[in-house]
């Protein structure tokens, strides 16, 4: 019985020391990761200068957002990623709840990419479209290019799961779950970006 407990504990150690100072994912990986904040970096600033250039007329068109389905986008995300960081913890574990937590992850997606659609039409419904005014150009144009990683992430997402094991557990190697895993956390923290400064900034 003890020998098996410390075996256990000396497995957890060994796995910490492995971890502590690990770099997830391929080092190609953050290039595109640190390339995709810079250019999302650039845009938000954009945004901000025009903003400030005609502030009447941006804060009219923004008035018309709904900041409760932009707040319910961002909880899907939020718990999506969580989904995600729990089932590379499984997989690291070895441990049969990797394809589920992944399977809820896409759902959770799949949710979020209804709910910009129900948005989208709202906005269109209303003659709120991208000529409209100057806002919503900027408002289709960062919600579509962040849609496109929604999109690219859920296919990720279902290759994913596919790869898992019959009993769910992971069967692939972790730097390849690390680094989609890194991707569908890039795509969260760019929502929070843009509900931050599309929806809520005033």
């Amino acid at each position: 019985m003890n020998a098996g407990l410390n075996d256990a504990v000396n497995a957890a150690k060994e796995q910490h020391r492995l971890l502590r100072g690990h770099v997830p994912g391929e080092a190609g990986l953050w290039v595109l990761i640190f390339g995709d904040l810079i250019v999302f970096a650039v845009l938000f600033v954009t945004y901000v200068v025009a903003r400030a250039g005609d502030l009447p007329a941006m804060q009219l068109a923004q008035a018309k957002l709904d900041r409760g389905l932009g707040l319910a986008n961002t909880l899907l995300l939020l718990t999506s990623s969580w989904c995600i960081a729990h089932a590379l913890l499984a997989a690291r574990r070895g441990t049969p709840h990797v394809r589920r937590l992944i399977g809820a992850a896409i759902a959770l997606g799949l949710a979020f990419v209804g709910v910009k659609v129900v948005e989208w039409s709202s906005h269109i419904g209303a003659g709120d479209t991208l000529n409209s005014a100057s806002f919503f150009m900027y408002y289709y144009m960062y919600t579509g290019i962040h849609l496109l990683h929604v999109v690219i992430g859920l296919g990720v997402l279902t290759w994913l799961m596919l790869r898992c094991e019959p009993d769910g557990s992971w069967k692939g190697s972790l730097p390849t779950l690390e680094g989609s895993a890194v991707f569908w956390h890039l795509v969260d923290l760019l929502w929070v970006m843009i509900f931050a400064i599309i929806y809520l900034l005033r």
